[in-house]
């Protein structure tokens, strides 16, 4: 492979995210505590939610969201093939299962007539939450999915709606933002995320009976926290253990990292935008592409570029190759699920012929390079990439 002209992403750091983190270890407390209080405090109010619950991953917060919306042995979730594994694998985590259903024809979202088949047919009423993703940062439609949720809930079994958010920081709907509109949302504070904390994530909900439970069952299942045991004048060796829980907590020092990255998440979203502009406006007219969908809130975490395969001689994989060759960092979001030998093996009936939606875009997107930090000459030096790729490989 070629020199790196232009990475996938690049972090945007600087002197003070050095110092936050500086800070805590001078502090001598390293472990979940104040800072990681003070940082979901901030992050609460940024949303609007009423609690926000500092979690080492969102695969973590997807697992604890889970489990305090019932999902275990006999229960389900209905989401897309078209997610990282963990949305699904969360679920199967908890003895759950998991019901597939497709994305729409011009989008990455989950189809929402699509979640209502599911629901139709769920005569044992196993299914106790939908989990939309909020692909690349642009939203699902929240507004049917929960009224589907509504719908189909009986006094006996509620249907909750858990938002993978992990794309969607910060997307702002005349709604509210997106891990807001449903019952619980799960932010990712991945290294390539729209803001970082290196590992980590973050739960939102208004809902105080769900935070009490994903709060206790993300230390061990304990009724006090670790900062509680050693600050508080009551005895520090004394808790209790409500339930057999998780190790998920955030430490203190990559909370200080999200305190200031929450700072500057508006200008990086604005930084990102930019970036989008100039793909757009020079991918607009090229026959051989077509544009990521976009719609209201769009974080634009990613910029999926799908290709017209009827356009080219050549398929998705060495479309990308060539990408690579001209030095352009380059992934692919995302192989769908049903690709996987385990989820195969698991759902014998679960293969691409039944999500021709799914298996489209997963076999002709690409996702280019997009960080706050990128310049216009990086752009362009992708733009140029593509460019020359698709002349290459145009059909005749």
């Amino acid at each position: 492979m070629s020199e790196i002209k232009v990475p996938f992403f690049k972090p945007s750091f600087d002197d003070e995210e050095k110092k936050a983190v500086c800070d805590v270890i001078d502090s001598g407390w390293l472990t979940t505590g104040k800072v990681t209080h003070d940082f979901e405090c901030e992050f609460a109010s940024f949303v609007g939610s009423k609690h926000a619950l500092a979690v080492n991953s969102n695969t973590s917060g997807m697992i604890l969201a889970m489990e305090a919306c019932g999902v275990k042995a006999g229960k389900a979730v209905i989401t897309t093939p078209y997610t990282f594994v963990s949305t699904a694998t969360s679920a199967v985590h908890l003895g759950g299962d998991v019901f597939f259903a497709d994305i729409e024809k011009d989008s990455y979202s989950i189809d929402p007539v699509k979640i209502e088949e599911i629901l139709k047919k769920d005569s044992e009423h196993k299914i106790c939450a939908i989990v939309p993703v909020h692909i690349a940062g642009n939203l699902c439609d929240m507004e049917r999915i929960c009224a589907l949720a509504k719908k189909y809930s009986t006094p006996q079994n509620k249907i909750y709606v858990i938002e993978d958010a992990a794309h969607s920081f910060p997307s702002k709907t005349s709604r509210g933002y997106a891990g807001t509109l449903g019952d619980i949302g799960v932010f990712s504070f991945y290294a390539t995320k729209t803001m970082t904390t290196g590992e980590g994530g973050m739960i939102t909900t208004d809902d105080d009976a769900l935070a009490k439970r994903m709060s206790q069952m993300r230390l061990h299942g304990m009724n006090r926290d670790a900062w509680d045991r050693y600050t508080n004048p009551k005895a520090s060796w004394e808790y209790d253990i409500i339930a057999p829980g998780f190790k998920s907590n955030l430490p203190d020092i990559l909370s200080a990292i999200g305190r200031v990255q929450l700072k500057k998440a508006v200008s990086f979203d604005e930084k990102r935008k930019k970036i989008v502009k100039i793909y757009n406006q020079a991918f607009k007219d090229l026959d051989f592409v077509i544009l990521p969908p976009d719609g209201e809130g769009n974080a634009w975490h990613l910029y999926l570029l799908h290709l017209d395969s009827s356009k080219l001689d050549c398929d998705r994989n060495a479309f990308a190759k060539e990408l690579q060759e001209q030095g352009i960092g380059i992934s692919m979001h995302f192989i769908a699920i049903f690709n996987f030998t385990y989820w195969q093996e698991k759902y014998p009936d679960f293969r691409a012929e039944n999500f021709p939606n799914a298996d489209e875009h997963s076999k002709n997107t690409i996702t280019l390079p997009l960080f706050p930090d990128m310049s216009e000459e990086q752009a362009q030096i992708v733009i140029k990439a593509v460019k020359e790729a698709g002349e290459k490989h145009h059909v005749r």
